[in-house]
């Protein structure tokens, strides 16, 4: 009705001032509802880009989602375009563009925009308030007609949510998705999808086209912007990300309808925290579990490596665990399948069927652009655009990893009032305390031991051998160990640890927000150190063995102290597996030419 009667408004507008009385006519709620469509249509516009690939044979869409210029898009429209792109605003401006960071699972890239610093943005929404019957909109450049720079609007409903759409072998999986109706077309990968109030819900990927012409039909996905808030801090790593698998399959009770584990791998975490065969999953990732589809929406949502809730029951009885999980692709085969450019395939079509070229069929010609009269991406890395790439096996921009890690290090050498770092502190460091359910606590750190003493029994790490297999004292997973990699950290730094990189923003146990990671490899062992955003501090840190399958030991730092005009940790929280191995409060710690002999 609201559109008959715009329409209506439309035509008497143009007969001119002879019908003009009928406009007083239109009910007040359809002029403001015209009025709040062009009002969120404006703002969604603002942050909207194009990105044309080398030779301006093709491209796509995204949009910008901070002021200092990084911006989402398909990572199936970044691949063929390069390290080096160009984008165009509705402002008429032509901006350089380099990769960041890339989700070929889930067909996401972010990208950095140069030329300001006060970029328009796009206000992100929680997807998981949308509902089938939304209005919503999609910003693009549709066949690459924004020669303009002006951008492509289609209007359209919400058609579906969580929709689970199969993967062109392991890549270009849309799970948990958003389904529209609004006009999806080649040249509109990439582009924002927003909700009636211009706010971003998904980033648009996938259509059905008819095969004459590929010409959008009236169903097109946009993968959920709750998703990519997941996994939004592991892309500006300037890393190749990769998504989770529980180390399971599941299916559905043919007489019950539950969701049963039909196989488990006895190496799997969820091994570890106690699921197995035939166990009913109730919850996953906090949200309920009906159907095998629906478990694989939730679970294509998180990254590798994350740790998320999970209830199973087992004959009656409800059981409440955490879950660490692995990547579905080893980085060598992620490095492999991603050597070619993607295409994404028809959701019209079976999985197994070869996917068409969203991009190519048909194929466009080159389009000459006013921009200065050059063609996108025709030249060569600028020289502000080369000052921030740096090509490495496993990333797709390594500047952006050691930025971030050198960011978050400086961080926390600010929070523990140390700006020249602890490499003076090089002598033995002593921890002198006790444990929170009684008896005493003493450690002395060395270069090549640990040793402690804990209600007098004597515990030693021998750190000139193998440390996957120093894990005194027993019950701890390596207390010993772990507190001697921490105090290496702290005395050389992430340069000279070992290889140190920055992992992203990731869940941390016992903390609602996302903290910064570093990981870092030494010897046999990784050891993972996490940071908060707000201070800076270092809140804990997990010792691994790269050799085994075996659990962390994790140390939580917290109830920071002065320490000889430094801050250090006055209370640890030290935990195996499921077992918590004890409190310890601090007394007395003491660190290098302090510590004594």
């Amino acid at each position: 009705m609201i559109r008959i009667v715009l329409s209506t408004a439309i035509c008497v507008t143009m007969l001119g001032a002879s019908v003009a009385p009928l406009l007083a006519e239109i009910p007040p709620a359809v002029l403001k509802a015209e009025q709040e469509r062009i009002t969120a249509i404006e703002k969604a516009k603002a942050p909207s880009i194009s990105v044309f690939a080398k030779g301006g044979r093709g491209g796509g869409s995204g949009v910008v989602i901070s002021p200092d210029g990084y911006a989402l898009t398909n990572f199936h429209v970044a691949k063929p375009a390069g390290d080096y792109m160009q984008c165009s605003m509705p402002d008429g401006e032509l901006y350089d563009a380099v990769i960041v960071g890339i989700d070929p699972t889930g067909d996401v890239a972010l990208i950095k925009l140069f030329g300001r610093d006060d970029f328009p943005t796009a206000e992100m929404a929680n997807s998981n308030d949308v509902r089938a019957g939304d209005w919503c909109f999609a910003i693009g450049n549709p066949f690459l007609l924004a020669t303009d720079f002006q951008p492509t609007v289609t209007w359209g409903i919400v058609s579906g949510v969580h929709r689970y759409q199969y993967p062109a072998g392991t890549l270009l999986e849309y799970a948990d998705c958003i389904q529209t109706d609004a006009s999806i077309n080649p040249g509109n990968s990439g582009g924002p999808l927003f909700n009636a109030k211009g706010q971003l819900i998904g980033i648009n990927g996938r259509g059905s086209f008819e095969k004459r012409g590929r010409v959008n039909v009236g169903v097109g996905y946009a993968i959920s912007i709750n998703q990519i808030k997941h996994f939004l801090g592991y892309l500006k790593s300037g890393r190749i990300v990769d998504h989770a698998t529980m180390g399971a399959t599941v299916s559905t009770d043919d007489v019950t309808g539950a969701v049963l584990v039909t196989n488990i791998l006895d190496s799997s975490d969820a091994y570890r925290r106690g699921l197995r065969y035939n166990d009913e999953i109730v919850s996953f990732g906090n949200r309920p579990i009906a159907t095998v589809n629906g478990f694989k929406n939730v679970l294509g949502i998180f990254p590798k490596g994350w740790r998320v809730p999970l209830t199973y029951r087992r004959e009656g009885k409800r059981y409440d665990i955490m879950v660490r999980l692995t990547g579905v692709h080893s980085p060598e085969e992620l490095l492999k399948k991603i050597q070619k450019a993607p295409t994404p395939p028809d959701p019209g079509k079976k999985p197994g069927d070869k996917p068409e070229d969203e991009e190519k069929k048909p194929k466009i010609p080159r389009i000459p652009l006013p921009m200065r009269g050059a063609t996108p991406g025709a030249k060569p890395m600028p020289k502000h655009v080369a000052a921030m790439f740096e090509a490495r096996s496993g990333y797709s921009n390594y500047h952006f990893n050691k930025m971030n890690r050198n960011r978050v290090w400086k961080a926390f050498l600010d929070a523990s009032n140390a700006k020249d770092g602890f490499g003076k502190q090089t002598g033995p460091w002593t921890l002198e305390g006790e444990f929170t359910e009684g008896g005493t606590v003493a450690i002395r750190l060395e270069d090549e031991s640990a040793t402690a003493t804990i209600s007098g029994a004597q515990h030693v790490a021998d750190l000139t051998q193998d440390l996957d297999n120093q894990l005194a004292p027993r019950g701890s997973g390596g207390l010993l160990t772990a507190l001697a990699l921490w105090r290496r950290m702290l005395t050389v730094g992430p340069e000279k640890f070992g290889e140190v990189y920055y992992l992203g923003k990731g869940p941390m146990l016992g903390r609602e927000e996302l903290v910064d990671v570093l990981i870092g490899t030494y010897d046999v062992v990784e050891v993972r150190f996490f940071f908060s955003p707000e201070t800076g501090q270092l809140v804990g840190m997990e010792f691994w063995s790269e050799t085994s399958d075996r659990d962390p030991c994790e140390i939580y730092f917290d109830q920071y102290k002065d320490v000889d005009g430094q801050n250090l940790p006055g209370r640890m929280k030290v935990f195996f597996g499921d077992d918590a191995y004890g409190v310890i409060l601090l007394d007395k710690v003491a660190i290098g030419a302090k510590a004594g002999t």
